[in-house]
């Protein structure tokens, strides 16, 4: 038997073995990713590719199929965005976005989804999701911010590391692991300006600050593969960044895994960056810099093997990346089962976790005001007012990366319409018997207008249409507010949609756009209770008469089955439990709002503006009110190899349940280089039944208590430290105790 094909061998081995037979072309092809749809036979026969994605499972099939009529038949690795779900699956489960899924708090709910993400996604034959996003949000005008798990650090890294988990389960020798990616490494989030890709403003001390360690984090949780960012740092693209990739990455973190470029990174430097003169020149340099995979740049299989004849790059180089492709291959297995998609059974396994889905949509609502209103009175028979753009709106529902999101033209259609319950669906199925729902839209939020740059992108790809804000609608805004005025309550559901959504899609404001706001402000003025819910990818800034309506709820993108789950909140059958991962802006002048900022400015306030959050990160009310006191802390004094231990007294004074986020901050009261006021290090989740009083105990390790000092290093400083704990960031939600960082051995 060959030895590569001898599955008794150690990996390295048969590694080894395999690449002594490749040929050059074999060996370049095995470091690309094409678009299946693109043309099968071409990159798999004549090409030799090593993965391909956007593929469905028929186009699997055939692209298997081929790879058996190679000379030695490498088995594809087959990737697609599988983000919140099988995104781009028809039929599948589609969960909360990311950062919806961040408002649980919950790295157990967060790790079942990705399980079943893996479920569904391996039983159509896919070996890899690009997922998890760890980017770090904090200017919310950038178009992906609902991709990400919000502002926080350390929430990203608990979170992350969970769908790592989930996604990889057991090994990745189980037929239901799919590799992981952690994306977009790092610091793509850091734009200018909001808009995505640009160049990030970013020193090495604060990428290592507050950027790299959710990264470092998945790193050490064995995640499979890293994702480059499209953007640049002091001049030099993440594809190609030394210090990045190669000292600290593969260096200090010692990371084995495979990278792999965003689409096209390698040509963007020629034809959008313009830092490189030809493909030639740009395929050796992301040879050099360490990269694994090139995804999507067609034109890198002639230039990776013109760069070796004129010697640029030494095979030796492409030797590295290969080897690090086949080890993932040996280890999912594939060279022995290819893991081909049975198109028999995937019926009873795609689209079969909606209970799961259901879960996760109830956690990840957030109630961000209530003047009473709510949980509605079902002891009368009520009309209900359903108003707004998005009140049954199912694929602007899902968000992102869902179904016609835009980036996989099969599925332009979207998910099927009976999978998906809207905030209508929802509360129409809901209500007690007796009661009346009415619909009325009121407001449009955009139309349509071809780009005028053109209809395609420089690398062909086609431009979305831009996006303009609708003009108000009069019919619809009177056919609004005469529903209003017939119902007891109004309902209104607005936000954003897909066209102001996701990559390449940063916006300049932060509006409500269309005729939303004078749909609110509307039906504000016919003094019917009004509960405003926004349905949207990020944060946005609410007008007045959202601010003072009688209650807010958050619903960011809630799912297939969203619009259950916010009913079941609307009337009381569940409670609210979701906490922001995220600070909204009361106006897009103060971005960025984020909640850890270094200390240190002229002030508190804009001349004309405060600088407070209209909401911070870790907000979010029940309907019971829970009170916490007497925080002790039992470790006043400690060295980095101890742990903090202290106790908080709980006490639900409410008359319903509540699930309630302890959440841990400290603050380094003197720091020997600027450092935020307050971070994140713990939280936990405590159940309290109405009336209940418990002691929680908490947990923290000293060692967690860092900065990165004025040389880059990250370290624990001695002195005195503040333990900070309360329901949510607002230094008025947080009781305070404080503990005292000593030399190791003088504690």
């Amino acid at each position: 038997m060959t030895d590569y094909l001898d599955a008794t061998l150690p990996v390295a081995d048969r590694v080894a073995d395999l690449l002594g037979r490749m040929t050059l072309e074999e060996k370049v092809g095995q470091m690309m990713q094409l678009s299946a749809p693109d043309g099968l036979a071409e990159q798999v026969l004549e090409k030799h590719v090593g993965s391909i994605l956007h593929a469905s499972p028929e186009l699997v099939l055939e692209a298997h199929d081929l790879t058996d009529r190679t000379r030695l038949r490498i088995p594809l690795l087959v990737g697609e965005d599988a983000i919140h779900g099988h995104s781009f699956c028809d039929g599948a489960t589609i969960f909360p976005t990311q950062l919806a899924m961040a408002a649980s708090w919950s790295p157990e709910l967060v790790e079942r989804m990705a399980r079943a993400t893996a479920v569904e996604a391996a039983a159509t034959g896919l070996h890899w999701t690009f997922s998890p996003v760890l980017c770090v949000a904090r200017d919310l005008r950038w178009g992906r911010v609902g991709e990400t798990f919000g502002e926080d650090p350390f929430l990203i890294g608990e979170l992350a590391s969970a769908a790592v988990r989930g996604y990889q389960g057991q090994g990745l020798a189980d037929p239901t692991a799919v590799l992981a990616t952690a994306k977009h490494f790092a610091g793509y989030s850091e734009t200018q300006g909001g808009r995505d890709a640009s160049e990030a403003d970013l020193s090495p001390r604060k990428l290592r600050s507050w950027f790299l360690p959710p990264f470092e984090r998945v790193a050490r949780e064995g995640c499979g593969t890293f994702m480059l960012g499209y953007q640049t740092i002091d001049g030099v693209p993440i594809t190609v960044n030394d210090w990045i990739l190669t000292d600290v990455l593969r260096g200090e973190w010692g990371y084995e895994g495979m990278l792999v470029t965003d689409w096209d990174n390698v040509g963007r430097m020629v034809w959008e960056q313009h830092l490189q003169p030809d493909y030639v020149a740009a395929s050796a340099a992301a040879v050099k810099a360490g990269n694994d995979m090139i995804m999507t740049t067609a034109r890198f299989f002639e230039g990776a093997l013109e760069a070796v004849a004129r010697g640029l790059v030494a095979e030796a180089d492409l030797d590295v990346a290969v080897a690090r492709i086949l080890t993932l291959k040996f280890e999912l297995g594939l060279f022995e089962d290819r893991r081909r998609p049975d198109l028999a059974s995937m019926a009873s396994v795609v689209g079969s976790h909606q209970d799961l889905n259901l879960e996760i949509a109830r956690r990840s609502l957030v109630l961000l005001r209530n003047e009473g209103v709510l949980p509605l009175a079902t002891d009368r028979p009520a009309t209900v007012a359903v108003v707004g753009p998005l009140a049954d709106d199912p694929q602007n529902q899902l968000g992102d990366w869902a179904g016609s999101s835009g980036q996989v033209a099969a599925m332009a259609h979207g998910q099927p319409r009976e999978m998906i319950t809207t905030a209508l669906d929802g509360i129409r199925a809901a209500v007690p018997a007796g009661w009346t729902v009415t619909h009325a839209r009121g407001a449009s939020i955009v139309t349509h207008e071809e780009d005028p740059e053109g209809p395609f992108f420089p690398d062909g790809q086609p431009r979305p249409h831009v996006a303009v804000p609708a003009p108000v609608d009069a019919t619809e805004l009177e056919a609004a507010v005469a529903a209003a005025q017939a119902a007891d309550v109004v309902v209104a559901v607005v936000g954003d949609q897909i066209e102001l959504v996701g990559e390449g899609r940063s916006t300049a404001t932060l509006e409500l756009l269309g005729g939303q706001v004078a749909l609110l402000d509307a039906l504000a003025a016919t003094g019917k209770p009004l509960v405003v819910v926004l349905q949207a990818s990020k944060p946005l800034v609410l007008p007045p008469s959202a601010m003072t309506a009688d209650a807010i709820v958050w619903a960011a993108n809630p799912g297939m089955t969203g619009g259950r789950a916010l009913a079941e909140l609307l009337l009381g059958l569940i409670e609210p439990s979701g906490r922001l991962p995220i600070s909204f802006a009361r106006h897009a002048g103060q971005q960025p709002t984020y909640y850890n900022q270094v200390r240190g400015q002229h002030g508190v306030r804009y001349a004309d503006l405060t600088q407070e959050p209209a909401f911070v990160f870790g907000q979010g009310l029940s309907y019971t009110t829970v009170e916490y006191a007497d925080l002790v802390v039992e470790t006043p004094v400690v060295t980095e190899a101890d742990t903090v231990r202290a106790q908080v007294t709980l006490a639900n004074t409410g008359r319903r349940p509540a699930l309630e986020t302890v959440q841990v901050y400290i603050s380094d009261l003197i720091t020997s280089a600027s450092w935020a006021d307050r971070e994140l290090k713990a939280f936990t989740q405590v159940e309290l039944a109405p009336g209940e009083r418990t002691r929680v105990d908490l947990h923290l390790p000293v060692s967690a208590c860092t900065i990165v000092d004025a040389a880059g290093r990250r370290v624990v400083e001695p002195g005195d430290v503040d333990l900070l704990v309360g329901p949510s960031s607002r230094p008025q939600d947080l009781l305070r105790a404080g503990f005292r960082v000593v030399p190791g051995g003088d504690s």
